[in-house]
């Protein structure tokens, strides 16, 4: 599939930041990037070349789409992954954003006996024989574009990560609605 400059430029983003979570293992918290234009943070800022890994300011000589990261820390208390989305908000110098978190997927024939409890149903689906793991990094840029890139816990490697501008649209709409 060929895609745009903008949307390649936010794919390359969206699978390092998996990747750099994935190096931590599994069963880790929600995780949230900022997402920042190279080129116009250098020309305001060319101190942050120093900041930057190498290849991220190099890039930026040659590719006027490259992105760079940031990981957001002391993340709002919130109980749920909508409630912590509800809360953020990005200032104009953030240019999108991603967020990485772990979920268990189960065949949807596994959902028609769960229990009405909540946690009940929990329990069951974590339980569930054909339950996976899996972890969903989805980016989000103010001008529209998407990418997603998901790792299933029973194919952990890089190179059977995949992506699509639109495996999440559900993580997507939130995502956009922290930039509304």
């Amino acid at each position: 599939m060929e895609l745009n400059p903008k949307v390649a430029a936010l794919k390359d983003a969206v699978t390092d930041i998996e990747k750099f979570v994935a190096s931590d293992g599994w069963d880790a918290p929600i995780r949230i990037f900022a997402i920042i234009k190279a080129v116009p943070a250098l020309e305001k800022a060319p101190q942050l070349a120093e900041e930057l890994p190498a290849d991220v300011a190099l890039n930026a000589i040659t590719d006027p789409h490259t992105l760079f990261s940031v990981e957001q820390e002391g993340l709002p208390e919130a109980s749920t992954l909508e409630e912590l989305l509800a809360q953020l908000a990005w200032p104009d110098e953030v240019d999108g954003a991603a967020i990485v978190a772990e979920r268990i997927i189960v065949p949807p024939s596994a959902e028609k006996d769960l229990p009405k409890d909540p946690k009940l149903a929990l329990i069951a689906l974590s339980e569930h024989p054909e339950k996976e793991d899996v972890r969903m990094a989805v980016g989000y840029m103010r001008e529209g574009e998407t990418w997603c890139a998901i790792r299933t816990r029973t194919h952990d490697s890089d190179d059977s990560v995949v992506g699509s501008p639109d495996a999440v649209p559900g993580l997507i709409s939130a995502l956009k609605a922290t930039f509304d």
